[in-house]
């Protein structure tokens, strides 16, 4: 490989790996911290969306609630996520509820700041729209499930979701405390089924509980068999 070679691969590695924390609280981004507690309320269907927020640590839950009062689980993001993005789209206010499951810092950025940051710096808007790319697919991989997989498949998915399997960075192999209710929550199913395949997995080697629950990478199988 000739010098130039190398040099192109070097800089091409450092684009791919492109850090967006690192941009947004370096590059005179204006922007504000925000702390949340457990079960915290961030923002409500119906608020005015004028923010959009990236998560540094935590993990948030985004609901929906119909005309009677139903809640369903729409998504659960965690580090390195972006949320409340739909104001960038047009939206005037929001289409979902936004919770932390576990403590939360997210950085809050306005409609028209982070508007200019995607026009003015190019490798930072190639990152988000990269993202919110990944993130439909994950939404369509997300209804495919719900509408074809079985409730203990479903689980499974989830669980690896959780633990950000597939994700370039090593998986957290400890979830986050996330209860039984809230993952039938996510899978639409009950929380009786939920118990049931939990202790199922546990039997099997898939999980364990200690100070959590810990996901092995066995729990894939359940994934993969048809």
């Amino acid at each position: 490989m000739s010098a130039a070679t190398r040099s192109s691969h070097k800089k091409s590695s450092k684009k791919s790996a492109f850090d967006a924390q690192r941009f947004l609280e370096s590059a005179g981004v204006s922007r504000k911290l925000a702390e949340y507690s457990k079960k915290q309320n961030i923002f409500s269907q119906g608020d005015a969306a004028k923010t959009v927020m990236y998560i540094q640590n935590g993990t948030v839950k985004l609901s929906v609630v119909n005309e009677i009062g139903r809640e369903a689980v729409v998504a659960m993001l965690g580090p390195g996520d972006f949320v409340g993005e739909g104001c960038l789209a047009g939206q005037s206010i929001r289409m979902s509820s936004a919770t932390a499951v576990t403590p939360a810092l997210l950085m809050v950025i306005d409609k028209e700041e982070m508007v200019r940051v995607l026009h003015t710096e190019h490798a930072f808007s190639d990152r988000f729209v990269s993202y919110m790319l990944s993130r439909n697919i994950r939404v369509e991989e997300d209804l495919v499930d719900q509408l074809f997989n079985s409730s203990e498949k479903r689980l499974a998915r989830t669980l690896l979701l959780l633990a950000q399997y597939g994700k370039k960075s090593e998986p957290e192999k400890l979830l986050p405390k996330v209860s039984h209710e809230l993952l039938a929550e996510m899978i639409g199913t009950t929380r009786s089924r939920v118990n049931f395949f939990m202790n199922k997995f546990r039997k099997l080697g898939f999980i364990e509980y200690n100070n959590g629950v810990h996901i092995n990478r066995s729990l894939l199988s359940v994934v993969l068999h048809d």
